[in-house]
């Protein structure tokens, strides 16, 4: 609730540049509170291309993406049309520089047909990333594979792994907001029983959610399978990944919480209920105070960080900066919907609470949303690029459907600040849970001695518990409900908690989706991709002479798919007759003059009578190169022909 408490003895009305001010800043937290700040890799490029139909089986199957990625041995599957495994199973990394390239050997003697392609990997910001696609070799034919249609982290696998990241948030929200309104908005709300239950279950629904995501990321990036969530060993994999140590130490801060809330809610609560004492007993309870708000601050911070060190912050663009960027943004969400959780807990449990309590908690939310605005202007930088990203992505539509929340939230905001100018100061009360009881009747002797009731019928015995209870009920109701300004805050409150929830709910789903940036980035590559020149084979006759007897004929040479990367090379030597030839010796080799690259020798391999071929006639890049072949028919009669061929 970002209120902003008034002047004593002023109107509901605050300074106009004030709630200028708060109105800005909120709407920037709406454009740019996001949680979020990198890309999820994506898939640029293969080789051979999504639907291309080669002449001969390559020698290998390789993947390029935009990011870096985690692979296993079996991340890359290549089928064949029977549905038998074209591979050898052994993950090859092929990355260079910036180039993030994987692949996979492919078996010898392939026959030809459709082979079906599918790959699984992790983003360096922890989110499964999967896909598959078709090539041909020779023709396309018919295939008994087809194309999955779940993607990586889909399921019911999938739906538990979101549910309990969207817990895991909520149960941090309360934890921490929770332990943070009570030490710095309303330590008398230590010993309330109500928030001391809101901050438990929060502690709760945090560590349930870490084990639960913990057990089930195994799954969740791999098979997809529930069973395995149960599987020791993906259990022991998973500890092994960048996540399952982030979340293994989340469940040891989280231990370390439960201390922590234990001295809150007992010696703390204690020394906040008890009678001023002398003045060392108030610098213990000092102390005590600026260990608490230490600790806490330490145990907040590295859970946080639990999510920074793991996710979109830690990798990407400028992660030393993003990371300690990101668990700021983290701990004021906390403070700000946490906190506002407490209050509403507070206004509708507890029977009085005082009006500075309230006004402690509006100073506290501006300055958290003043963090949010700041450290959200910075991650909206480094994850949307664009304005157009906004409409023209997933994730930009959903940011905007968030901005739309956190209007509503200011408008509700806004009617918040007004009741808590109004509320009436809240008279002095003994500690939570000591109040007065209010007097109730009883049937007594003639000299006013109190009879104590028989309770040997258990019916009657409950009916009088029910009756105790009730009115106990009203009484705290009519205590609660006696400042209409009150009831009017609650209600305000309620509302603004409720749209806080859809708000937590969305800014979860765009933990999972792909920013802008990246997904802008992604669609250029494909585009480029589909709009490129296709590749056509490099097909040319060389005619040779090497001047002795029978020294005249034809090398037919074919470069398939004839552009810079790996190339398939394949000769055919003719006689003079035109009939397939064996010949002493046979060279190629490649030289791109205007780079002063070359020459490139390139080994070839007898197939058949009169044929040669390399499968790994590796291009570095594009241009106008040199062939030359060298023919040899005899001991001493030889020739060499050069010819220029386009590479694209």
């Amino acid at each position: 609730m970002t209120v902003t408490a008034p002047r004593s003895g002023a109107t509901a009305a605050a300074p106009p540049r004030l709630l200028s001010l708060l109105l800005l800043t909120v709407a920037l937290l709406g454009t740019v509170l996001s949680g979020v700040a990198s890309a999820h890799s994506t898939l640029t490029g293969s080789d051979p291309k999504d639907g291309a139909v080669v002449a001969t089986a390559p020698q290998r199957v390789a993947l390029t993406f935009s990011e870096q990625v985690a692979m296993g041995d079996d991340a890359i599957r290549v089928l064949e049309p029977s549905g038998k495994r074209a591979d050898v199973g052994e993950l090859r990394d092929l990355c260079s520089g910036s180039v993030v390239r994987y692949g996979v050997d492919l078996r010898s003697g392939l026959p030809d047909g459709t082979y079906t392609v599918a790959w699984q990997a992790v983003s360096a910001d922890s989110h499964p990333i999967s896909g598959a696609f078709t090539f041909s070799i020779g023709a396309p034919s018919e295939t008994t594979v087809s194309l999955p249609t779940q993607k990586a982290g889909g399921g019911v696998v999938g739906v538990l792994y979101d549910i309990g990241r969207y817990a895991a948030y909520a149960g941090f929200v309360l934890l921490v907001g929770g332990v943070v309104f009570v030490l710095a908005c309303w330590p008398r709300g230590a010993a309330a029983r109500p928030v001391q239950r809101l901050v438990a279950y929060g502690w709760v629904t945090l560590t349930a959610a870490t084990l639960a995501l913990l057990m089930l990321r195994g799954p969740y990036t791999g098979s997809g399978e529930l069973a395995d969530a149960f599987d020791l060993g993906v259990l022991r994999g998973v500890l092994d990944t960048k996540t399952g140590t982030a979340l293994t130490s989340r469940l040891l801060l989280l231990g370390a919480a439960a201390l922590f809330v234990a001295v809150l809610f007992g010696a703390y609560a204690r020394d906040r209920d008890g009678e001023r004492g002398a003045e060392r007993e108030d610098e213990r309870k000092r102390d005590l105070a600026f260990g608490l708000a230490v600790g806490g601050s330490v145990v907040s911070a590295g859970i946080a960080g639990t999510w920074a060190l793991s996710e979109h912050a830690s990798t990407g663009l400028q992660p030393g900066v993003a990371m300690p960027v990101d668990i700021l943004h983290l701990l004021a969400v906390a403070v700000w919907l946490g906190g506002l959780a407490a209050l509403l807990v507070a206004l509708h449990r507890v029977p009085s609470i005082e009006r500075e309590a309230v006004r402690r908690y509006s100073r506290l939310a501006f300055g958290a949303v003043v963090v949010l605005a700041a450290t959200g202007l910075y991650q909206s930088w480094r994850q949307a690029g664009t304005w157009t990203a906004l409409t023209g992505t997933a994730y930009g539509r959903l940011l905007l459907v968030k901005v739309a929340l956190v209007a509503v939230m200011v408008g509700v905001a806004w009617v918040s600040r007004r009741w808590t100018g109004q509320l009436a100061e809240a008279p002095a009360s003994p500690p939570y849970g000591q109040e007065q009881q209010e007097e109730e009747p009883h049937e007594g002797g003639g000299d006013g001695t109190p009879v104590v009731a028989r309770v040997d019928d258990p019916v009657r015995a409950a009916q009088l518990a029910r009756q105790r209870a009730a009115v106990e009920s009203a009484r705290r109701r009519r205590v609660r409900d006696s400042d209409p300004a009150r009831a009017g805050l609650r209600r305000s409150v309620l509302a603004e908690a409720a749209v806080a929830v859809v708000v937590l709910g969305v800014t979860t789903a765009l933990t999972a989706t792909e920013p802008g940036r990246a997904q802008e980035r992604a669609d250029q590559v494909r585009a480029a991709s589909s709009t490129a020149v296709p590749d056509r084979p490099v097909d040319v006759e060389l005619p040779y002479d090497t001047g002795g007897p029978g020294g005249t004929g034809t090398v037919r040479l074919n470069l398939d798919p004839g552009r810079s990367g790996g190339n398939t090379l394949r000769l055919a030597v003719q006689g003079a007759d035109g009939k397939p030839r064996d010949v002493p010796e046979l060279k190629v080799s490649f030289t791109l003059d205007a780079q002063e690259i070359g020459p490139l020798p390139v080994e070839l391999e007898r197939t058949a009578v009169g044929q040669w071929q390399a499968r790994s006639a590796q291009l570095p890049m594009p241009g106008e190169w040199r062939v030359r072949v060298t023919v040899r028919t005899s001991d001493i009669d030889q020739t060499t022909i050069d010819k220029n061929v386009k590479i694209g």
